[in-house]
């Protein structure tokens, strides 16, 4: 076990897996112009788009857990680099709706293959992304962002002991 997970919570180990993932996808998508926030939407939506989905901006961001308004800035600066499209919807004119452009289709199956390649080296060390232990490190961390988050109540929160 490595020194930084000696003692440490499971709280702080996930954060500091998701900056070790995000700094590593933010490095490896970079040469193709993407940031780590870009390749989640592109990559989520080719998903989406491959399953016959055109979603809608919201639906995009409830997918990627990412905010509503930030999406739509990621959109709207995809849109202008000519790799994504953005149409009304037909059926609620306050939405969007989102799609790959031909350009934006390539660029995000090379990031695919890419980001693919370093989900390889992340799960190397439980046997590889097809290891039985790479799939129930997957369903464990599917069940974690499964469980709900209810805002703490004021009085948990008060009443709450200093970290020792």
């Amino acid at each position: 076990m490595s020194s930084t997970a000696e003692g440490a919570t499971a709280g702080f180990l996930v954060w500091r897996l998701s900056m070790k993932w995000r700094v590593a996808v933010d490095r490896a998508v970079a040469p193709l112009g993407l940031t780590h926030a870009q390749y989640a939407v592109l990559a989520s939506l080719y998903g989406m788009s491959r399953s016959g989905l055109r979603p809608s901006q919201r639906r995009l961001a409830d997918h990627t857990g990412l905010e509503a308004l930030y999406v739509s800035k990621l959109a709207r600066a995809l849109e202008a680099a000519g790799l994504v499209a953005r149409t009304r919807d037909p059926d609620d004119p306050r939405a969007m709706q989102l799609s790959l452009t031909e350009q934006g289709g390539d660029v995000t199956r090379r990031a695919i293959t890419v980001v693919q390649g370093l989900l390889d080296q992340l799960l190397a060390p439980l046997g590889g992304q097809d290891s039985p232990r790479a799939r129930e490190f997957t369903r464990e961390l599917a069940a974690l962002l499964d469980a709900p988050l209810d805002p703490p109540h004021a009085e948990t929160v008060e009443n709450a002991e200093e970290p020792s």
